[in-house]
């Protein structure tokens, strides 16, 4: 080997050593420790234009179902609310805009689904399956009736007791 050679394999040990003392010593942050606090979280799911030929909606409030996240199967969530509406038009009636149920689309329908669930709370928000939920996330509902897709609408952090992360968590939903 040569002379340069080896001054380079002895300047990244020297490197690699002082990254490992100071990540020991707790001066340097890894992933894991960006967690500040574990928060119960609610957050809604906006399903639109779902066809539904049924008379019961099959998703229920109380009930259980299961999500996927970008495709990658999560876990069963509690479904704390679900709000549904037939698709409505608005028509101009006497130079004043009326909204009114679309008939010619009677089995279109837009849902509002809120779930819960326990998320690690980081200085970026809610973490849950090792994605940050924030709003225009996809998500796949899914239970013994039903597979809809749709994205997160709203997000609530509850529970968190540090005031200081309170404050200092991103609600401004940017894309990183």
């Amino acid at each position: 080997m040569g002379k340069i050679a080896k001054i380079i394999i002895t300047a990244g040990l020297v490197i690699a050593a002082a990254v490992g003392f100071m990540t020991f010593k707790g001066m340097h942050r890894t992933a894991d420790n960006q967690i500040e606090a574990t928060s119960k979280i609610m957050f809604d799911v906006y399903l639109r234009s779902l066809t539904y030929t049924g008379n019961d909606v099959p998703v229920k409030a109380g009930e259980k179902t299961f999500i996927s996240i970008r495709n990658v199967p999560y876990t069963d969530l509690d479904i704390i609310d679900v709000k549904t509406e037939r698709k409505k038009i608005v028509l101009p009636v006497l130079n004043k805009p009326v909204v009114v149920e679309d008939a010619s689309q009677s089995n279109l329908y837009d849902m509002v689904i809120t779930l819960t669930d326990n998320a690690k709370i980081t200085k970026d928000g809610a973490v849950v399956g090792g994605n940050k939920i924030k709003i225009g996330l996809p998500i796949t509902l899914e239970g013994k009736d039903y597979k809809f897709t749709g994205t997160v609408s709203d997000l609530t952090v509850m529970q968190v007791e540090d005031e200081e992360l309170r404050k200092s968590i991103n609600t401004t939903n940017d894309i990183q």
